[in-house]
């Protein structure tokens, strides 16, 4: 096996076929196809199950999937390396991170990463805490930025602690309500999201054993908040959220104050290319100033 197959094979898992793959790599089909079938007879058995709808990874595909991302992961902080000893001229960074932080400042990271090192290729992961931190374990991504109620041991570098407020009906409270304790909370009924994206408030209803009615389970910050607004259901949110998803609704802060701690993951600090180093530095500098 080859470094260019372990690349191709990484792209196929990105792209979903073959002919995408071959098509970012220009390849020809055959050669993508060539290349994958070799990979399977060397190490004997199928990586791929090939349908109409596009490709998918067998179970013994998934088994050496991070193996191989790490190696092109590796080859990439190599080559970067070696550009980083030229300037920084080219280079590749892949960010990852859930829906409020790609609202709230990936847009400004990006615009401002782009004006110093505008020939890097910047390219963005959308998911779940899970997904993040799946994505750095298995070099999908080179560094993600979650919550450290997640981090799972993976190295975090902590960059803003954001406060978790509760966001009702318009008048769902009575007039004078400045505050929401846990109490006010027990048996309301609750739009949330699903655990994987919401983990400081799941941890935050477990600490103080609160016994809520779910009405709607999202996965979405705007869907929640349009719930929420219609009158599904209160929320306990992440204040960012309620800064850059604006809707005709009350907010209030929790007491006593709750918050989520947003941070940088990488696999290793030290193993980050110059790109992701130099984004890294960019994103710290933006959040600072946010």
């Amino acid at each position: 096996m080859t470094l260019l197959s372990y690349e191709i094979f990484q792209t196929i898992i990105e792209q979903g076929s073959f002919a995408k793959a071959a098509q970012l790599l220009h390849l020809t089909p055959s050669a993508v196809s060539h290349s994958i079938s070799s990979m399977e007879e060397e190490v004997g058995f199928p990586l791929f199950i090939r349908n109409k709808n596009g490709v998918q990874l067998t179970s013994a595909g998934e088994q050496i999937c991070p193996y191989l991302q790490k190696i092109v992961a590796a080859n990439n902080s190599l080559l970067q390396t070696v550009s980083q000893m030229k300037g920084l001229q080219t280079g590749t960074v892949k960010i990852g991170c859930v829906n409020s932080v790609c609202l709230a400042w990936i847009p400004g990271v990006i615009k401002a990463f782009s004006e110093v090192h505008p020939q890097i290729d910047i390219q963005v992961y959308q998911g779940s805490y899970t997904d993040v931190t799946n994505w750095v374990r298995n070099g999908v991504i080179d560094i993600g930025i979650v919550s450290d109620a997640v981090e799972e041991g993976l190295p975090f570098i902590p960059l803003y602690e954001d406060p978790l407020v509760c966001v009702t009906p318009k008048g769902y409270f009575p007039k004078g309500t400045t505050t929401i304790t846990p109490e006010d909370l027990t048996n309301q009924p609750f739009v949330i999201q699903q655990d994987s994206c919401d983990k400081d408030v799941i941890t935050f209803l477990d600490t103080y054993r609160l016994e809520i009615r779910a009405n709607c389970r999202i996965l979405d910050d705007q869907s929640a908040m349009a719930m929420v607004e219609c009158g599904s259901g209160i929320s306990i949110m992440p204040e960012m959220v309620t800064k850059n998803i604006q809707r005709n609704v009350d907010i209030f802060p929790l007491e006593p104050e709750q918050h989520r701690t947003l941070g940088i993951v990488c696999l290793n600090p030290e193993f980050l290319s110059p790109a992701a180093n130099a984004m890294t530095e960019q994103i710290r500098e933006f959040v600072n100033h946010y």
